[in-house]
């Protein structure tokens, strides 16, 4: 048993918390020194404080409910519950102090809260960590992941065995610093980054409610789980969670339960020092139903009776704020910065240990937590098992809908489906690629059953509404126009959970190029966690015109051409428009980003859909023998000038070849002999045009070459002009291929 006196510290530490957020004048209390708690030594004046502040304090705080204890029965007996939940704290505790590494206090804090999820509402199977009808759970809050790996090895998961806890934050292990889906099957998503995770969780809930307004039936729910998901004071302090929150509140995500792990301590120390806002009204605010667990540390019927009081509300997500101690059972360092971000140390491991008496060895879990724990396997098998039959008879009585939901499922596409793309001949009207992506992306939704999408505030500007379609909303989920508002952070990672809800899920996104710079973060974590989220990205460069140089990316390309696992189009006419949709929607693991024009470009010749899988490919070339006098390049809307350019220099007697490199990435994949016989070795005599940054294109003109380009801010002018004047013309093109001869 632990020791009276040094628990009765967490609980007066916990009393303190409930009285620093109950109150709506947290500017009035002290500030946090960052200094140790002083363990069981804490003064009785001291506590006595506590207690009075508590007791003022608690009413001042009528909008928030409290957990209805008194209507909750335990599921399970109260000693294994917390011999399990110590078993989480320690199995963390023992990791990070055996890595030197890591983030103990967030598991040891929050274990009660993940306890209850994972051993008594969450529906899951241990064994396929990709059962479809699975309730999903993320860890916005990633750098407890111990949390998180410490769950799937207690319910049985392959992917985390006793050796990969053990192995924390090493190369090559299955338990990396944070969670990461790619590595660690149970893991839905990635995070770290703080605030992408309550966003994914938001993208997750959304899939699931437009996937159950549009397949199930009266007689048959195909389409029924949970996402829950644990954030910290980062995560809310992060603009991120806000975007997120606000579109999850809007859209009513009935299905999404939020827990704020609220300890009031960050990096720096309390968060008196920085975040003193009412979180609690915030997100009433918001349209969410919030509930507040006061005991976070024990209270196990508090936490029981918020989920299922949650679980009641159906037309609004639920944020359960859980007031907890950071570090529970830590004499010394429990509610403190010091325990946030490195290991306890030997000696207060050992402290540890003796306070909350735990007589097991480093990574031992007790046999009677492993017997209790082992019927998720069992169970987890029948909760699919039950589902697979109920789809079968579903399938029998719903074909069509059952087909449609299988590809979502399953990723498969249908037979046939990019013959529904549209191609384009040089006699066909010019057009601004923006709107021949419309084209496109109002093709695929008829044949994809899992595209759906939206913009930022700009879809009559990025045309990318689905005009098959009306627009998903709390009263309208089945429906496929996404609606994000000028959210455009919020939009990349609410996309990325959307993505990785399922294969056959494909979600595109809009914006404005430049305003990528909003976006980034989620953006990399799409590329990071293969998300295959396509970027619909319009107003690609200074072709934009008058609306100046806030709103035209001149180092934007190059940038995304430097993100690992992202493939980054810049198609010239429609034939490469509908190649680069071709590509996006079969890269399941990579997100796509498409720059898109505003002005008017014409259909030109020599394109294709099949050369755009080659990333780089021949338009035109008059050459023989893989010996052309010079090689132009050009991507986008500077294709046409390089191809007037070639039609140029042949009339005065010189064999051209034009190149469209619309896609680098994809260029890099192929073999050399491709590659030579597009960019033969021979033949330094190469000159680049793209309306951006030059950076980057010595590695294809090479070092002899020439690289026309913007290396400074746009101008606010009429996009002819803003051409004339920055260079980015035939002429010269012309007199930079000049130079070799």
């Amino acid at each position: 048993m632990a020791s009276t006196s040094s628990l009765a510290l967490s609980q007066a530490l916990l009393a303190r918390a409930i009285s620093h957020h109950g109150s709506d004048q947290r500017g009035s209390l002290p500030a946090f020194t960052g200094l140790k708690s002083t363990g069981s030594r804490a003064s009785v004046s001291s506590r006595r404080r506590i207690a009075q502040s508590m007791n003022k304090n608690r009413s001042l705080r009528p909008l928030v409910r409290a957990a209805a204890v008194e209507t909750v029965e335990p599921t399970t007996d109260s000693s294994i519950v917390d011999k399990s939940v110590n078993s989480i704290r320690f199995l963390a505790i023992d990791a990070v102090e055996k890595a030197k590494s890591g983030h103990p206090g967030l598991p040891m804090g929050c274990a009660p809260m993940a306890h209850i999820l994972y051993d008594e509402v969450m529906r899951y199977n241990p064994k396929n960590p990709y059962w479809f009808n699975r309730d999903r759970f993320v860890l916005s809050a990633g750098h407890g992941c111990m949390l998180l790996y410490a769950l799937l090895h207690l319910a049985g998961y392959d992917s985390v065995q006793e050796e990969d806890l053990k192995q924390f934050r090493q190369w090559g292990s299955k338990t990396p610093g944070h969670p990461e889906n790619f590595e660690t099957p149970g893991i839905e998503v990635t995070t770290g980054p703080l605030g992408q995770g309550i966003a994914n969780a938001v993208g997750l809930a959304l899939a699931e409610k437009h996937l159950a307004a549009r397949f199930n039936k009266p007689d048959a729910e195909v389409v029924d789980h949970y996402t829950y998901a644990i954030l910290g004071d980062g995560c809310q302090m992060e603009g991120i969670s806000n975007e997120a929150c606000s579109l999850a509140g809007h859209w009513g995500l009935g299905k999404l339960i939020a827990f704020y792990d609220d300890n009031h301590i960050s990096i720096d120390g309390d968060t008196e020092i920085a975040f003193t806002e009412n979180v609690d009204q915030r997100f009433e605010a918001l349209g969410w139903h919030v509930i507040w667990v006061k005991n976070g540390n024990t209270g196990y019927d508090e936490i029981r009776a918020a989920i299922k009081e949650a679980k009641a509300v159906t037309d609004k997500p639920t944020l359960i704020k859980v007031t907890t101690t950071i570090g529970y059972g830590s004499p010394n360092k429990a509610n403190s910065y010091s325990v946030h971000g490195a290991a306890l140390g030997e000696k207060e491991v050992e402290a540890t240990r003796n306070n909350l008496g735990w007589p097991y060895e480093p990574f031992q879990v007790p046999d009677d937590v492993k017997s209790h724990w082992s019927r998720h396997t069992p169970e987890g098998a029948t909760l699919e098992s039950d589902w697979s039959a109920k789809f079968a008879a579903y399938e029998k009585k719903y074909p069509e809908d059952a087909a449609e939901l299988k590809s979502i499922i399953t990723g498969e596409l249908p037979a046939g489906w990019e013959k529904a793309l549209p191609t384009y001949t040089p006699e066909s009207p010019g057009d601004a690629t923006r709107n021949l992506s419309q084209q496109c992306l109002n093709a695929l939704a008829k044949v994809v059953p899992g595209f759906l999408g939206g913009s930022a505030d700009l879809a009559s500007s990025n045309m990318t509404l689905l005009k098959a379609f009306g627009d998903f909303q709390k009263a309208t989920p089945e429906e496929r126009n996404l609606r994000f508002g000028v959210r455009e952070h919020g939009m990349g990672a609410i996309s990325n959970g959307i993505a990785l809800h399922s294969p056959g899920l494909i979600p595109y996104c809009a914006t404005f190029f430049v305003f990528t710079d909003y976006m980034r973060g989620a953006m990399r974590i799409s590329a990071l966690s293969e998300a295959g989220v396509i970027y619909v990205m319009t107003h690609d460069s200074i072709g934009l015109g008058e609306d100046g140089p806030t709103h035209q990316p001149i180092e934007h390309i190059a940038s995304f051409r430097a993100m690992p696992n992202t493939l980054m189009f810049r198609p010239a006419d429609g034939n490469e428009t509908a190649g680069a949709y071709k590509i996006a929607v079969t890269k399941r693991k990579t997100p796509s980003i498409l720059a898109l024009s505003r002005q008017k470009l014409p259909q030109l010749p020599g394109t294709s859909i099949e050369g755009v899988e080659k990333g780089g490919y021949t338009i035109s070339d008059d050459s023989s023998g893989n010996k052309p006098d010079v090689i132009l390049i050009g991507t986008g809307s500077e294709l046409e000038i390089a191809a007037q350019a070639a039609e140029v220099l042949r009339k005065e007697g010189k064999t051209v070849r034009v190149v469209s490199f619309v896609c680098w990435e994809l260029f890099d994949e192929q073999s050399d002999e491709y590659k030579e016989s597009v960019l033969p070795s021979d033949v330094s005599a190469r000159v680049s045009i793209e309306a951006a940054s030059t950076f980057g294109w010595g590695k294809i003109v090479g070092g002899k070459g020439k690289s026309i380009g913007i290396n400074s801010f746009g101008a606010s002018a009429p996009a002819p002009i803003l051409y004339k004047e920055f260079g980015i013309t035939v002429e010269a093109v012309v007199d930079a291929a000049k130079s070799f001869f």
